[in-house]
């Protein structure tokens, strides 16, 4: 965790977040080699690209597929995220690996009928990687050997799985049970990741933790390398700043919507809404919380129909 004080905009209990995530796509050309954009659904009209996070511990993926703007067959997620597979530490060996909880295995194993559907219909599919109350982190790998080893293993569930991306969020790690943190532990992070992904995944970082503080090195900017990055507050406006990043890149609203007025998510995605942080025409608004299956009693909330067993 960091020393914010503010609420972190995702209960540890239940994630079924809706983000919008990108207004115009046209990313301009970066230092380093171009990364991935997401190209809207031909029928989805002009506007921001939204993601949803889904906390597999409760929620099925396949859910997101279901989800079509109305009078349309585009989806209303253009990027799903699932949420969280985490680095952990293993002290045998004195390394970081990815863990994957029973429920994140369970639905990369059933892809068919987890994954490819919701790809099926335009939405890019990530792995977010969290955190896990131990000694490791995005920020504290000690050597660039240590920090490629952890990209391989992400690069290679990328593979195997056949999925969109990856997305890193350095919450809950704790790193003062660990190693120092640096400067240069995310940078070779995901410049590694980058080199094995190529240039057609997606790479997002959720702006919180000593990952946020630690981007760039030698010259180097971890922005140069990733594609989004994402404000981290309910009911909050605040533009991220990651060295190497287009404001396009960005995501500044975070919305509950469960709990933020209708009003104040509509006025945080409107695209002149700079009485609300100085907002740029071309910044990226950003809506994100947890979406309760079934959801009864909350203004503007939305379910997925129910799923037929078979």
């Amino acid at each position: 965790m960091t020393e914010n004080t503010r609420t972190p905009i995702r209960s540890r209990l239940l994630r079924v977040a809706a983000v919008l995530a990108a207004g115009a796509l046209a990313v301009p050309a970066l230092a380093a080699p171009a990364t991935a954009a997401v190209q809207p659904h031909p029928e989805k009209p002009d506007g921001p690209l939204t993601a949803v996070y889904v906390e597999v511990n409760g929620f099925d993926l396949a859910n997101v597929a279901d989800y079509t703007l109305e009078g349309t067959n585009a989806p209303v997620f253009d990027l799903a995220y699932i949420f969280a597979a985490n680095i952990n530490y293993n002290a045998e060996e004195d390394r970081a690996y990815l863990h994957l909880n029973e429920r994140v295995t369970e639905t990369l194993e059933d892809a068919e009928n987890q994954i490819r559907p919701v790809q099926a219909k335009g939405t890019k599919v990530l792995l977010s990687i969290l955190g896990n109350h131990q000694g490791v982190g995005f920020a504290n790998f000690q050597d660039a050997e240590s920090a490629d080893a952890f990209a391989q293993e992400l690069a290679d569930v990328v593979e195997e799985y056949d999925l969109d991306g990856i997305d890193f969020d350095d919450e809950w790690s704790r790193y003062d049970l660990g190693a120092p943190i640096n400067d240069f532990s995310f940078v070779y992070l995901v410049t590694s990741l980058r080199e094995k992904l190529g240039e057609d995944k997606l790479i997002t970082l959720y702006d919180i933790g000593p990952t946020s503080e630690h981007t760039v090195y030698d010259g180097v900017q971890a922005g140069d390398y990733l594609d989004y990055a994402w404000q981290p507050y309910y009911s909050a406006y605040s533009i991220p700043d990651v060295p190497g990043m287009d404001r396009s890149q960005y995501a500044a609203a975070a919305v509950d919507l469960t709990q933020t007025p209708v009003e104040m998510a509509a006025d945080f995605a409107h695209p002149h809404a700079g009485r609300r942080g100085g907002r740029l025409p071309d910044l990226q608004p950003h809506r994100r919380g947890p979406l309760r299956l079934p959801l009864a009693d909350h203004r503007g909330a939305v379910r997925a129909p129910d799923r037929v067993p078979g």
